[in-house]
């Protein structure tokens, strides 16, 4: 079933209303709260998507976060990932993108007395799975809801800049509808990334 776009508009317009909020109230001691990151990743399936054998995929994402708590921060972002598969149409392998809206909680603690950091994230996906075939996007699933965890470590560079290896895990189900067929789909996966972390 598909979910209404104004509504995970509505939702997440909530989450940044939320975040400005609390920036607000504490605006005063907001000195390094916020950071951004990069973070590239290469994906492995732990399952089929329907019928389809996906391949190692990969993919990108950028978030924004803000510290409201000395180890807890509250994130939001967008990311892409690509899978190719072994599923054909018309003799032509069909690639999977899933594309969307992530946010959640982060939490960060020192490991004994290094100045590295242990880095544990929980929250949601908004995303939407494209199936291509060649050029052709030739069905979306529309948005819905999924969830991921992560794990890494936060080592710094420089006062500023921190380096982000992790490992994640996301699972999302759609809908998707191919050649007038539609199958209930688990898009699931683990993550193996290296973010690139800017505080400010």
């Amino acid at each position: 079933m598909k979910v209404n776009k104004n509504l995970i508009g509505k939702a997440l317009a909530s989450i940044f209303i939320a975040i400005a909020m609390v920036s607000i109230s504490h605006v005063s001691l907001a000195q390094d709260r916020w950071s951004f990151e990069v973070r590239p990743g290469v994906n492995f399936a732990t399952t089929k998507l329907g019928e389809a054998n996906l391949n190692t995929g990969f993919g990108a994402e950028g978030t924004f976060a803000y510290r409201f708590m000395p180890n807890l921060s509250v994130y939001a972002g967008w990311s892409w990932n690509k899978f190719g598969s072994d599923q054909k149409v018309d003799g032509t392998n069909l690639d999977f993108e899933e594309t969307g809206y992530t946010y959640g909680l982060q939490y960060t603690h020192p490991l004994g007395d290094s100045n590295i950091n242990l880095l544990v994230r929980a929250g949601g996906l908004a995303n939407h799975i494209e199936v291509e075939k060649g050029s052709d996007v030739i069905s979306d699933s529309g948005h819905g809801f999924g969830w991921q965890i992560e794990g890494g470590l936060a080592i710094p560079l420089s006062d500023n800049w921190e380096l982000v290896p992790s490992v994640r895990y996301r699972s999302l189900s759609r809908d998707i509808e191919i050649e007038s067929v539609t199958t209930a789909v688990d898009l699931k996966y683990i993550s193996l990334g290296l973010g690139i972390v800017f505080k400010f």
